[in-house]
């Protein structure tokens, strides 16, 4: 009777310790945070060619106008990496001063923008999707929330006065019919809360597929290149005309919404390195 007790209190024992052991695995399991970086590439080119040269780069649009950039500048945020279960990282979503970029071609290095995203979890991923722009929630934290990123976009020109917000995409050049001869201004963005102002929110949300897995891992850090095609500027979804009544344009007024629109259109991911 006694050896039967013994085993019995010893077989308990051991359950015990052994679902500890187990737990304790999950527990560590569940604090695993191995981490990797990603790089994302941007190239703003004409009908996929890349590298445009400011006050060089000449391009003819499908209403046969000339034009060319002296300034282009636009904003990215809200970078998601979507794995191949379809399950989303958002790095740093809505925080402005760790997660929103100024993509400006000015910055370029043999025509490219270089992003470095440190702390991505180790997974494969299969698609990536950016906010053109700033979102409403993001702006709406007030200056406390963004100090860093507003600071930044100050003096890159990007925004108007607090109040006012940022310049979501800013493109300047000049344009022709004969030649690009004539200024041309369009800044796109919010001005204020869009719905206490009633007017259309500019912020667009870009899903692209990945032509290869991006797989990150401590010893892999993938390169996806995005290639922007700023043809889609005037011939985009919509063939715009530059003119006196749009051609120093800023806001958000229709001309700026059909601009928007063609502007969320123009990214697709050229090639994924894996190294």
């Amino acid at each position: 009777m006694k050896i039967c007790k013994f085993l019995s209190l010893f077989f308990a024992a051991f359950t015990l310790a052994a679902f500890t052991s187990c737990q304790n695995r999950d527990d560590d399991n569940s604090l695993d945070s191995s981490a990797g970086n990603i790089q994302i590439k941007f190239e703003n080119g004409f009908n996929n060619l890349g590298n445009i040269v400011l006050d060089q780069t000449v391009q003819t649009s499908a209403a046969g106008q000339k034009h060319k950039f002296s300034t282009l500048k636009y904003i990215v945020s809200n970078i998601t990496l979507i794995d191949e279960n379809g399950n989303e990282f958002k790095y740093n979503e809505n925080n402005p001063d760790k997660g929103a970029f100024i993509i400006d071609q000015a910055d370029a290095k043999a025509g490219v923008i270089y992003l470095d995203l440190m702390g991505i979890p180790e997974n494969n991923y299969k698609k990536i999707k950016f906010g053109l722009g700033l979102s409403q929630k993001a702006y709406l934290l007030g200056q406390d929330g963004q100090a860093e990123f507003w600071n930044r976009a100050k003096q890159k020109g990007m925004s108007w006065s607090w109040a006012a917000g940022y310049v979501f995409a800013k493109l300047e050049g000049k344009y022709g019919t004969g030649s690009a001869d004539k200024e041309f201004m369009n800044h796109t963005g919010n001005m204020g809360n869009v719905t206490a102002n009633n007017t259309p929110d500019l912020y667009r949300e870009i899903t692209l597929n990945l032509p290869v897995t991006a797989r990150v891992t401590g010893q892999i850090k993938p390169s996806v290149h995005i290639l922007a095609d700023l043809n889609q500027f005037l011939s985009g979804t919509k063939n715009l005309i530059l003119n006196a009544d749009n051609d120093m344009a800023m806001g958000s007024n229709q001309h700026l919404v059909d601009v928007t629109d063609n502007l969320a259109k123009m990214f697709k991911v050229d090639h994924v390195h894996n190294d």
